[in-house]
């Protein structure tokens, strides 16, 4: 699409063989994890093992056949695409949210039945497109709901809704025409801004970046405008084109009918699914809108959905679902650990696994507020003294990056700094040298080296904690490992800070290698800031979201973020160490799946359910009883 933002590709580097190829697995080394009810502390020692945008999909004749061509495009090779056959899935946690006013902190299950206004371009080849990563580029997204878009002025932002949008043909719309203020009902509702409503929901309330939205009009029948209070396109395109409840476009005849969606038999949408029946617990079921507006960007006559049912089996353990991925009863599945793929690589060689990178780089955040930590000498010196390299290879199998992290994802391309492109000198202070690292101690005061301690979320790896704890010993570093199950480690580290030196989180919760919207993680190490885990106080850091809110354009934020990533990295703000693969596991019948982002979970629901169930096909030939 094209709306004003520079085209910077997102090259994913990991993955040589994308969609439907199957990757092999090696054995990697056990993580077990130590827990306690409450606190365990050990002293454990380990030897080293142009503004306008138009959407390319237009309203086309109804066709209940599937249609392919020879084109020569990068998904030819996925084969003809099938309609019909079951994609099951699973979830964790309990679903509790069907009404996207609630937010989406807890399970959620809306964004399988409602529409967004933007969604990934399903065309892009993933070499160039990330779909594994949850963050787009402006010019990676299409028009949903949405036809096209643009700023008719500095912080005017005009949509024009896509024709031949209706909802489902369920009471109590039955199937009447998606109107602007239909889309206008969901923002005034959403943030108390019009429509009679003058509070914003609990959730809404706390969201920051919402509250530049100061109205939301229908000026047309399918023309939708939003007045902001920032000129800032970047900040605009980023709030706007999050993949989750923010835009997830809620049936206002529904509301009027029954107060809230809460009930799930009040659930209705404009998505390629219905929700035909849920079990508290247990399931939730989603059936075919044999009514949909959508078509198949890749092969434009192809009415979506190509899937019939999709399944969410609600299951927390996760070696039952493990369990019955083997058994054929999942379709896919992912965060899957490194042994855990392993085995079933072994048992079940014909499911494909698919490595991803867990979503930001494994850290140990030290209090930077605190001696010995607040001097920048003893942080560097502690990033040296660990050999990652070594850790790559012999503890995670070369099943990892071998290389640090700064504050963006270095898969961000234009965004992110990777470790090759930073400076000589700098590259240098991430290497592993125990003996500069001594240098370096005996410089800020500690010629003997010193005693620290570490407080661990019990879900986070220990056994690679116990590595690092090693490295430190041979230069002098002794350090306490204390473990804590997640709510006691969220009250004493993050809301009280009662951690004197270093913590580590569990994964995905890490301080470098973010690959969410770059605005948002400019206010990552911000004084007082609720996700400043390290307790920086750095005026210079500080000053990078406010310089990034006054730019411009697009290229100008860019520039700042790669400038706040070379600082972080100078600064030692955090301790880097690795980003180790997880795994995406399905079976070889379902067509299209490389474990994109929210495709089929989530921390809190499944975001982009809608957009891939729809998507994605069953190989008949291959599934089990078609």
């Amino acid at each position: 699409m094209k709306k004003g933002a520079i085209w910077i590709g997102l090259t994913f580097l990991l993955v040589g063989s994308l969609f439907l190829a199957s990757c092999s697995s090696s054995t990697t080394a056990n993580t077990s994890t130590t827990t306690t009810s409450e606190i365990t502390s050990t002293t454990t020692t380990t030897t080293n093992t142009a503004i306008t945008s138009t959407s390319t999909t237009s309203a086309i004749p109804v066709t209940s056949s599937v249609t392919t061509t020879s084109t020569g495009n990068w998904w030819d090779s996925l084969g003809t695409p099938q309609y019909g056959g079951t994609l099951t899935i699973q979830t964790a946690a309990d679903i509790t949210q069907f009404d996207p006013f609630q937010g989406d902190l807890n399970g959620e299950i809306y964004c399988a039945y409602l529409d967004q206004l933007t969604i990934p371009n399903w065309t892009i080849d993933p070499s160039i497109q990330n779909y594994q990563l949850d963050f787009f580029e402006n010019d990676q997204a299409e028009g949903d709901l949405a036809q096209d878009w643009e700023f008719t002025t500095p912080g005017t932002l005009v949509y024009t809704l896509r024709q031949g949008v209706n909802w489902q043909n369920i009471a109590p719309s039955f199937g009447r025409e998606l109107t602007a203020a239909d889309v206008v009902y969901h923002f005034d509702r959403m943030l108390g801004i019009g429509d009679g409503f003058t509070t914003p929901g609990t959730y809404w309330a706390g969201v920051a970046s919402w509250k530049s939205l100061t109205s939301v009009t229908a000026t047309g029948n399918l023309t939708v405008t939003m007045q902001w209070n920032t000129p800032n396109m970047e900040f605009i395109y980023e709030t706007m084109e999050a993949p989750d409840s923010d835009q997830m476009i809620e049936d206002p005849d529904a509301v009027a009918a029954y107060g809230n969606l809460n009930n799930w038999h009040n659930a209705i949408g404009t998505g390629p699914f219905i929700l035909t029946d849920f079990v508290d617990n247990s399931s939730a079921t989603l059936t075919k809108n044999p009514n949909y507006w959508g078509y198949d960007e890749r092969y434009p006559q192809n009415k979506l959905p190509y899937i019939n049912t999709i399944v969410q089996l609600i299951i927390p353990n996760a070696s039952t679902a493990e369990a019955a991925l083997r058994a054929g009863k999942i379709t896919a599945m992912d965060s899957v650990s490194q042994t855990d793929a392993a085995g079933i690589q072994k048992t079940n060689p014909s499911i494909l696994q698919i490595p991803v990178p867990i979503g930001n780089c494994v850290t140990m955040d030290p209090r930077n507020d605190k001696a010995p930590y607040n001097n920048l000498q003893v942080r560097e010196a502690m990033q040296m003294a660990i050999n990652l390299p070594q850790i790559a290879q012999t503890y995670y199998n070369g099943k990892s990056e071998s290389w640090p992290q700064t504050l963006t994802s270095s898969f961000m391309i234009g965004w992110g700094l990777p470790y090759s492109q930073w400076p000589t000198d700098l590259q240098a202070q991430y290497a592993y040298n125990p003996t500069q690292a001594k240098t370096l101690l005996a410089s800020a005061g500690y010629p003997n080296g010193f005693n620290t301690d570490i407080v661990v979320n019990a879900a986070a790896d220990i056994n690679l904690v116990e590595i690092v704890q090693s490295y430190f010993s041979a230069i002098n570093v002794n350090m306490s490992i204390t473990v804590m199950q997640s709510a006691a480690f969220n009250a004493y580290v993050l809301t009280n800070h009662q951690n004197d030196a270093f913590a580590i989180r569990q994964p995905g919760a890490n301080s470098l290698g973010l690959s969410f919207n770059p605005l948002r993680q400019l206010q990552k190490f911000d004084t007082g800031g609720v996700s400043n885990d390290a307790v920086v106080n750095d005026p210079t850091f500080n000053a990078f979201y406010p310089q990034a809110l006054a730019a411009t354009n697009t290229s100008q934020v860019q520039a700042i973020v790669t400038a706040a990533n070379l600082y972080v990295a100078q600064q030692h703000f955090v301790i880097s160490l690795l980003q180790p693969y997880l795994y995406g596991l399905c079976q070889p019948w379902l067509v299209g799946f490389d474990d994109q982002w929210g495709s089929i979970s989530g921390s809190a629901g499944v975001p982009l359910l809608s957009f891939f169930g729809a998507r994605f096909w069953i190989n008949q030939n291959l599934e089990p009883g078609s």
